[in-house]
């Protein structure tokens, strides 16, 4: 193999190893975890820990499938472009890049709503809906200004959503020095329930909090020596944010018994209050806005990169892959994922459409660890990441056992959105030759 060269690309390469690094952490520390521990207390009660502990451990296994194509085919539009050369077939192509598509604009719109519910209300009692388009709006000009802005956004909120979990632990810290808590919690399950089953089903809801690490894929033709930085920066933040979670489940167990973390819809907050430390309520709900809102920009340029990515493809149509061009961005595809996750806060139950991206990045996930196998006969010039062979097999099981545990109505709502995309996909190609434009001419 040759030395590694950076491929040509016509966006800037302005993001470096520790902007990389804070952009990946802070898209898997997203929102959910300041919401997820009372729901995963009623799966796994005290035993918080163990299930994101298992969480974490599937997501590595298809981060190391990610590792490797991303380095050998660093371009943008990530498991889309990994299935056309591993399947040689464009419905399959199309198919995983809107799940990918449809699972980031899906979640941003929830983020969205997110951001425009309790929290904000505590400082600013104004209508959800219109308050969560304009804060997508507010995303989508931080999105079209620039990739160093928003990684510069990025760091900022990654450091203060951190900063939250961080007080978590600290004074459940100083709570137990203190003689108070109940360490013997963190070994307890729900009455009636295995320790494995309780594991098992607590893993499926911590999934979603590790699930952001493939968004990164879709900015790599803005990354600086991607096959040195991207390894480096995905298992790190992985990692890191891996030990903050169990570290936070072990505070929230030790803190408050399971049933009281349930019936809280601002668990860690409850966890904060129960150690009679003084910290101000109106600070956490100010910390969860920001977290909230990194998850939303974060998701806003994958979802955007992507649309682009696919449009270099042709498998979008063309006009998605205009570029602004002092800025570099790809504006034409900010515009149109922002206009349709601000649709998308009109309608949706926020628990299914959660579920939903989950499943719809299982789909995708599933292919990238198929992919990893398919295109290991297929030899580039450039060095680039390796892993071993039986990860992307442990990978491929992992992401079944995961679906077999989804509800029916998630099905039922992932397929119907896969079912429009295949309706988009045939109405593209019927234009295109109503055009005389083909593929490949």
């Amino acid at each position: 193999m040759t030395k590694q060269t950076e491929a040509p690309s016509r966006l800037r390469r302005a993001i470096t190893g520790p902007m990389l690094f804070a952009f990946i952490l802070g898209d898997v520390l997203g929102a959910g975890i300041y919401a997820l521990m009372g729901v995963l207390s009623e799966q796994a009660g005290g035993m918080l820990w163990a299930p994101l502990l298992l969480a974490l451990l599937l997501a590595l296994l298809t981060a190391g499938s990610y590792a490797e194509l991303v380095t050998k085919y660093p371009r943008a539009g990530g498991a889309a472009v990994f299935a056309e050369r591993a399947f040689r077939s464009r419905i399959v192509s199309f198919l995983v890049g809107f799940s990918m598509l449809a699972a980031g604009v899906v979640s941003a719109a929830g983020l969205a709503i997110a951001f425009a519910g309790d929290y904000l209300q505590t400082f600013l009692p104004v209508p959800p809906i219109p308050a969560a388009m304009v804060f997508l709006v507010i995303v989508a000009a931080v999105n079209a200004r620039g990739i160093r802005e928003s990684m510069g956004a990025n760091l900022v909120m990654t450091a203060i959503e951190l900063s939250g979990l961080v007080i978590v632990i600290a004074v459940v810290g100083f709570f137990v020095a203190g003689g108070g808590g109940d360490a013997s919690r963190v070994m307890q399950v729900p009455e009636n329930t295995g320790v494995g089953a309780a594991v098992l089903g607590g893993a499926i809801i911590a999934y979603y909090s590790f699930v952001g690490f493939e968004t990164s894929a879709n900015v790599i033709e803005e990354v600086r020596e991607p096959s040195k930085t991207y390894p480096k920066a995905l298992f790190a933040a992985l990692l890191t944010a891996g030990a903050v979670y169990v570290l936070v489940g072990l505070a929230s167990a030790v803190a408050l018994p399971a049933d009281e973390l349930q019936q809280s819809s601002g668990p860690l907050l409850a966890v904060v209050e129960a150690t009679g430390v003084g910290v101000p309520s109106w600070l956490f709900s100010l910390i969860a806005l920001i977290a909230v809102a990194n998850g939303a920009l974060l998701t806003m340029i994958m979802a955007s990169r992507l649309a682009y990515g696919m449009a270099e493809q042709s498998l979008l149509p063309d006009g998605l892959g205009r570029v602004l061009p002092r800025r570099k961005t790809p504006w034409a595809a900010i515009v149109a994922t922002t206009v349709v996750a601000m649709l998308l806060t009109l309608i949706g139950d926020l628990a299914t459409l959660a579920e939903t991206v989950v499943l719809l990045l299982l789909f995708v996930f599933l292919s990238a660890n198929v992919s990893v196998l398919v295109l290991r006969r297929d030899r580039v010039e450039h060095d680039h990441f390796r892993v071993w062979t039986f990860v992307p097999v442990l990978g491929i099981a992992s992401c079944i056992l995961l679906m077999t545990q989804q509800r029916g109505i998630v099905w039922l709502f992932g397929g119907g959105l896969l079912l429009v995309g295949l309706g988009l996909f045939a109405l593209a190609q019927w234009a295109r030759r109503r055009s005389g434009v083909r593929h490949g001419e």
